[in-house]
């Protein structure tokens, strides 16, 4: 599933993807599978990217019951 949220955030914050992955310490790669939703991040990076972008877990990564 795609992660709509995080790109929405980021784009708030007017980040790039590169942006994102420096400030977390991963590769602009991650953040892109992470988005389109081919990966799922380790609950540490989930914390980091919320911190960076000042979002709750919640808000960026729990799945909507459909």
């Amino acid at each position: 599933m795609k992660n709509l949220r995080l790109k929405a955030a980021r784009a708030v914050l007017d980040m790039s993807q590169q942006d994102l992955a420096d400030a977390v310490g991963v590769s602009r790669q991650t953040i892109n599978a992470i988005e389109k939703g081919d990966y799922n991040p380790t609950i540490k990076l989930c914390i980091a990217i919320c911190r960076i972008l000042g979002k709750t877990l919640d808000e960026l990564f729990w799945e909507e019951e459909a």
